[in-house]
């Protein structure tokens, strides 16, 4: 298996996650005041939406790239 198609394939399994779950989420951990021994943390949960314009071009693209794989030289 050549690198091209290794390239395809994930671009098209991650087009499909992003086309599919829309994004993700993740906790960030802040120290927002240290005043001695004491500390005070905030969790802050931020997303990240993935534009489905991008999730589809990535499968194009991972198609392309499976197509020219499977090319013969």
């Amino acid at each position: 298996m050549n690198a091209a198609k290794i390239a395809g394939i994930i671009l098209i399994v991650a087009g499909l996650a992003g086309f599919f779950t829309g994004g993700f989420s993740f906790t960030k951990d802040t120290t927002t005041a240290k005043i001695g021994p004491i500390e005070l943390k905030v969790q802050e949960k931020e997303s990240v939406n993935i534009p489905q314009w991008l999730s589809i071009g990535a499968m194009a693209l991972g198609g392309v790239l499976l197509v020219v794989g499977f090319r013969k030289p």
